[in-house]
């Protein structure tokens, strides 16, 4: 092979040969004779190798440039502006138009400036076409953005996406933007204020969707904040015009005000892929699910900076176990009672009373009553039944409780008895004696001298004068005097 076939078969590039060929006789006359032809190759082929990524996944907003090949799915309108002049000149007006392209990897906004957006907009530009794109990525409004410097079709490259198509929530990938996906509400909180650096307030509310890939957390900005309490669980959503974000090493979709969620008359299905609950450790982050055995009453207790919080244990099991899972904030004031399935997601696995595991389900997990999802809004559970069992598979509450509803041999020391009252109603013989030395594990829910501990089943008051932190777990050991502990020793 000669020069320019050698160096163009090492390029790693969806460039033809042919079209190579024609940039390094062009390379040769710009040079005007100071480049030889295999000089002209080995510098085309260095511009074709700098800054090329793989697919859209791989843009980051600071990559000073970006070359890549991209599918247009859809093309915005032309807007114009009007550009700051110098001194007494007129201001230039400027135009741009946003164009949508992916790749089997994801999305991105390319935006195109002036003449090149007076072509698109006169008709230049084709939804289905793939285009080789040079240009700058930055952090857009909704998501990730490129500058085109270049765009030129590609008319021997093919992607597989097809324009109009619906995501799904596996689907989803950092830096997507007007994401478009249908799922079943899941979860939704409440609105919550912030002052932003310019001194204005802002508003943000979530709420959490699943489809049959999965779920997703959506995060609402500002007026669609209010959408999160006007929607129930077990609704039907579509949410439009979204983009995706990282937070803590999780995807999130993103609702401004370009956005929206609105209800659909149709069948979402959803199915939880829970942890079995014998299989979680302590430390995890975990996803679990099953019928609830038990239901304490919700108690409230004081914070330090002088608001109420408020904390609801209930005891849920599987076919593999059971766990007790304490429900902070919002999530104390779910509609649930023994009987109904549960999928308690993105809670923290901790050590709990007498060595026992607990979950904790704080304002970043999710808490679904399968039972009203599986029936409420659009059909739920059509394509896919919403159940608890460990292994996605149907689990009737005949695996969990007697025929009479009654807890059944699988509870545990501790748990439910049969009459479902938590196993802190034992009789007291069976307990401790005042003046005898116990130990207490359990949550703290009231801070100060007395310290309030709960374990999900009772709670203890500890006379202590350790410095502890609201929904820390403590051990407090020490002689018993009556409901109080004194505390000899509090870790």
């Amino acid at each position: 092979m000669g020069a320019i076939e050698d160096i163009y078969a090492d390029l790693d590039t969806d460039v033809s040969e042919e079209k190579f060929r024609e940039a390094v006789e062009e390379k040769v006359e710009q040079m005007g004779g100071l480049a030889d032809t295999e000089t002209a190759a080995m510098l085309i082929a260095h511009e074709l190798s700098e800054n090329e990524v793989n697919a859209i996944a791989d843009i980051e907003p600071g990559m000073q440039e970006v070359k890549f090949l991209a599918k247009v799915v859809g093309v915005g309108d032309l807007r114009t502006f009007e550009r700051d002049g110098d001194g007494e000149e007129e201001p230039d007006e400027g135009r741009v138009i946003n164009v949508e392209a992916a790749d089997e990897t994801g999305t991105v906004r390319l935006a195109f400036w002036d003449g090149q957006a007076q072509a698109i907009a006169d008709g230049e530009m084709e939804v289905g076409q793939v285009l080789r794109i040079k240009g700058r990525p930055k952090e857009g409004y909704n998501g990730l953005e490129v500058s085109v410097d270049k765009a030129e079709p590609d008319e021997e490259a093919t992607i597989d996406v097809e324009p109009g198509e619906g995501s799904t929530i596996d689907a989803l990938t950092m830096g997507q933007s007007d994401v478009n996906v249908r799922g079943l509400v899941l979860d939704t909180d409440s609105v919550r204020t912030f002052d932003r650096d310019d001194g204005s307030e802002g508003r943000v509310a979530n709420l959490t969707i699943g489809d049959e890939t999965g779920r997703v957390r959506v995060t609402l900005w500002d007026e669609k904040a209010d959408r999160a309490g006007e929607i129930e669980p077990g609704t039907a959503v579509e949410v439009v015009d979204g983009y995706v974000r990282e937070r803590e090493g999780s995807l999130e979709l993103h609702v401004g005000d370009r956005g929206a969620v609105d209800e659909v008359d149709e069948d979402v299905a959803f199915e939880p892929d829970a942890d079995p609950i014998e299989a979680v450790e302590i430390g995890d982050t975990a996803d679990i699910a099953g019928v609830v055995r038990s239901a304490d009453p919700k108690r409230t207790f004081d914070r330090d900076d002088g608001s109420e919080g408020q904390v609801r244990n209930v005891r849920l099991q599987d076919e593999t176990g059971d766990i007790r899972v304490a429900l902070w904030g919002d999530k104390a004031d779910t509609d649930l009672a023994p009987g109904d399935e549960l999928l308690a997601a993105d809670v923290e696995i901790d050590d709990g009373w007498q060595d026992d595991k607990e979950a904790s389900a704080n304002w970043q997990s999710t808490v679904v009553v399968l039972d009203d999802a599986a029936t409420g809004g659009a059909g739920a559970a059509s394509g896919g039944d919403a159940t608890a069992s460990a292994d996605g598979g149907d689990a009737g509450l005949d695996a969990f409780t007697g025929e009479d509803g009654d807890a059944g041999a699988g509870d545990s020391a501790g748990g439910a008895g049969a009459s479902g009252d938590s196993g802190g109603d034992a009789d007291a013989d069976d307990g401790p004696a005042d003046g005898e030395s116990v130990e207490f594990t359990g949550t703290v829910v009231q801070t100060g001298n007395p310290v309030v501990l709960d374990d999900g089943e009772q709670t203890m008051t500890v006379e202590t004068d350790a410095a502890v932190q609201l929904g820390q777990e403590v051990t407090a050991r020490g002689e018993l005097d009556g409901d109080r502990l004194d505390a000899d020793d509090v870790f």
